[in-house]
């Protein structure tokens, strides 16, 4: 084991060369990175566009050099970005957003990740971020940093067969497209599901040629991609998919085994979220239709005949959050018009950022949040805990209920959960 004085920390901003190729320290730190995630070699054509895509995003590369090692190589990564959040509000939250985490497994144990991430969550701090938010490979780092799951998504499986029948004919209609034709009708139905949905997160630039099938900083365009879109009755696109099919065509009897394997399902509303699984349950020579970042509780379920045929296989960790300014996070947050109420909350915060004794108190859907150290609280938690309050997607007494929140005072974590109550489904699909 080593200490934090065999390394030289780097942060920079992403950067091309006025040829378009990937600025050297830039190209050195995509090199790293795409080790750390297992990706194969990139060519310097896409080196060249995975630095494009970092400086479309605004990110701030962190990288960390052994001393006893080539200067110019970093043996751990980490990055940083400015992004919205959907807290429930009228107004979108910024949000300082963390990726490309890696440590090379032979400089595990020296404090690399602790120095860039305590580094990192000060800047943001200093910048005046209420929130950090990451989306994580390895579910067991990040607790000790102060983040909490805020948002979850389902791994499901439909079955398409005669079951799937829509109690109700979804409005609007359906349409195949050429998959680049999402390039220009995407973002604009992204925008609006992003406007609609506490827990959301908006993109980053590499996501629409991924979705679109064109080349990305990891593949050649796709040609397996095929799309559809959603219309409103007066012809605004209000949703789209993009999906291949997966599975041998007929197995040893003839009969068909294929998959519909969604890429990206977005919907501005109820009606074009529907509409979608209509046309995807009509593909011929398929059996089901699988998601990867589903609703963990799916509409999809209630609109069809046979409540069976959506089959969730498991529910995953999905957005994590990092409260920095408790005041200011949950004053920005929205609140449900017929809310009202007041608790005082301890927190406790090993970082120290949210650390202290707050009183919240709701009224027409705003909160007003007061530091005083020498209340007595109704509730004591952490910081992990607090942010994964933050959204309302979890209840407190699930939290009591795991020992991870203590009720001082008698029936605490149900007043919480109705004062935190969302104004809309906690779901986002942005993975970054």
């Amino acid at each position: 084991m080593g200490t934090l004085d065999d390394y030289a920390f780097r942060t920079f901003p992403a950067a091309v060369s006025d040829d378009g190729s990937a600025e050297p320290a830039t190209a050195a730190w995509i090199a790293a990175e795409r080790r750390g995630f297992h990706d194969t070699r990139a060519s310097d054509d896409a080196l060249a566009l995975t630095a494009s895509n970092l400086v479309g995003d605004g990110r701030e590369l962190t990288a960390a050099y052994a001393t006893a090692g080539d200067p110019s190589i970093p043996v751990a990564t980490f990055a940083s970005y400015p992004g919205t959040l959907n807290v429930g509000a009228a107004d979108l939250l910024p949000v300082h957003l963390i990726s490309n985490v890696t440590v090379r497994p032979t400089h595990r144990r020296n404090g690399l990740l602790r120095q860039m991430m305590t580094e990192n969550l000060g800047r943001a701090s200093r910048a005046g971020f209420a929130v950090a938010a990451l989306t994580v490979s390895e579910a067991t780092i990040y607790r000790r940093f102060g983040f909490g799951v805020a948002t979850t998504v389902a791994h499901s499986t439909v079955l398409t067969d005669g079951r799937f029948r829509m109690l109700t004919p979804p409005p609007g209609r359906s349409e195949f497209v050429e998959p680049a034709e999402l390039r220009a009708l995407a973002p604009a139905v992204f925008a609006r599901f992003h406007a609609a949905h506490p827990g959301s997160v908006d993109r980053h630039t590499a996501t629409w040629a991924r979705i679109s099938g064109g080349r990305t900083e990891k593949a050649e365009p796709d040609a397996s991609l095929y799309a559809a879109a959603h219309f409103a009755d007066d012809g605004t696109p209000d949703g789209y998919v993009s999906y291949r099919v997966t599975g041998a065509t007929g197995d040893a009897n003839g009969t068909d085994t294929d998959h519909v394997e969604i890429v990206d399902l977005v919907a501005a509303d109820d009606g074009a979220y529907l509409g979608l699984w209509e046309l995807l349950a009509s593909i011929d020579l398929t059996v089901g239709v699988r998601w990867a970042f589903a609703p963990a509780d799916d509409p999809l379920r209630w609109a069809i005949a046979d409540w069976r045929a959506v089959k969730q296989t498991g529910v995953e960790d999905w957005l994590w959050l990092r409260v920095l300014d408790v005041a200011a996070a949950f004053e920005a947050r929205g609140y449900a018009p017929d809310v009202a109420g007041a608790l005082t909350l301890a927190v406790t915060d090993d970082l120290g950022y949210a650390s202290g004794t707050y009183r919240l108190e709701v009224l027409d859907a705003r909160a007003t949040v007061t530091r005083d150290d020498t209340a007595q609280p109704d509730l004591t938690l952490a910081a992990p805990e607090l942010a994964a309050l933050y959204l309302g997607g979890v209840d407190p007494r699930t939290l009591r209920a795991a020992a991870r929140l203590t009720e001082h005072t008698p029936d605490a974590a149900r007043r919480l959960a109705a004062l935190l109550t969302p104004t809309a489904p906690v779901y986002g699909i942005t993975h970054f």
